[in-house]
């Protein structure tokens, strides 16, 4: 079970999760990528007295330390980004015991701050970002101007350091053929949409995330309203389709869904690509109440859960894709039983 899906969230059948994160540097120390091993150590120092002798919930997690499986597992959960991996020497992320709020700790900056929530959820994200910031802030001094804001590693975060984001899950629109359509005109308005895990990567089982671009020039308030305004758009927009489908395409739409759930539990070999496919529809199938007898939450997780380190991992053996594409079809049978 993924912990941060837990929990009711708002517009949860369209919205699988909300994650804010930000961005932070610590004034008078060297970035990530030029820094030494001891102002590493340093920064991990001043967040871990920070943090644990605040909160006991946080434990701290280094790199260097976890296997590789593990640590491709933590990035398929969505509780570390893959930029943490590339300096294991230097990196460490602390995470919060209902795994809600991760703080990497020298990544692309010195300090990144992660809210994960279920559902449509910027406001509490927001909330409980801030109150980590705001904690940080007290014990050291952040890299700050008075003209451009918080300094940051990368151009485009700087100012709020703020990134917004919003998982949506939009097979009708995709199976519509108003998908471009819709990602265009995101994109003319300042945001962006990317896939499952982010920047480079795919919409696998046709989930995107929609996040600002803007960090200059609007307070962290106006991105999130902005950016729920517009989600609240595609919402609406994704459910009109799932009507217009059932309306025009019904047996068509019915065909696909049954078809769907009837490989997923029967199946004995499943590669991720095709399970997400599959799960997409049936999780569209949920939505439409055409399926009655699979939880929404069952899909969210199992989207997650048959990623290949996750798979892996939860055998605890060295398998080889053919063999982890068999256990994947066993997870899927398990938790979609007939």
């Amino acid at each position: 079970m993924i912990n941060w899906l837990e929990g009711e969230g708002a517009e949860k059948d369209i919205v699988l999760s909300t994650r804010i994160r930000l961005a932070r540097n610590i004034d008078g120390i060297r970035l990530p990528h030029l820094m030494t091993e001891d102002e590493a150590k340093e920064v991990i120092d001043i967040v871990k007295d920070a943090i644990i002798n605040n909160d006991n919930s946080f434990r701290i997690i280094e790199i260097n330390k976890l296997s590789p499986l593990e640590r491709n597992v933590f990035v398929e959960t969505h509780l570390i980004s893959p930029g943490l991996l590339e300096k294991p020497k230097l990196s460490a992320f602390f995470l919060k015991q209902d795994e809600k709020i991760t703080i990497m700790v020298n990544e692309e900056d010195h300090i990144r701050i992660q809210v994960l929530l279920p559902g449509l959820n910027l406001e509490e994200g927001w909330k409980l970002g801030n109150e980590i910031d705001d904690l940080l802030e007290s014990k050291t001094r952040y890299a700050f101007d008075e003209d451009f804001g918080f300094l940051t590693c990368c151009p485009t975060n700087v100012g709020t350091g703020l990134r917004a984001s919003v998982m949506v899950h939009l097979p009708a629109l995709v199976l519509t053929g108003y998908i471009n359509q819709i990602l265009q005109a995101v994109n003319q308005i300042g945001l962006t949409v990317r896939g499952l895990y982010g920047e480079g990567s795919s919409a696998l089982g046709n989930l995107f995330q929609i996040s600002n671009q803007t960090t200059l020039g609007e307070s962290e308030e106006e991105t999130i309203q902005k950016l729920r305004s517009i989600v609240l758009q595609i919402i609406s927009k994704e459910r009109y389709a799932m009507l217009s489908l059932l309306n025009n395409r019904k047996t068509e739409i019915e065909d696909k869904v049954y078809r769907s759930l009837g490989i997923l539990q029967n199946s004995r070999i499943m590669s991720s690509k095709e399970s997400m496919e599959l799960l997409s529809n049936v999780r569209m199938g949920v939505n439409m109440n055409i399926i009655k007898n699979v939880s929404l939450n069952t899909i969210n997780n199992l989207m997650i859960e048959i990623q290949p380190a996750s798979v892996q991992n939860q055998h605890h053996e060295d398998l080889t894709v053919a063999e982890r594409d068999i256990k994947r079809s066993e997870i899927i049978r398990e938790k979609i039983k007939m």
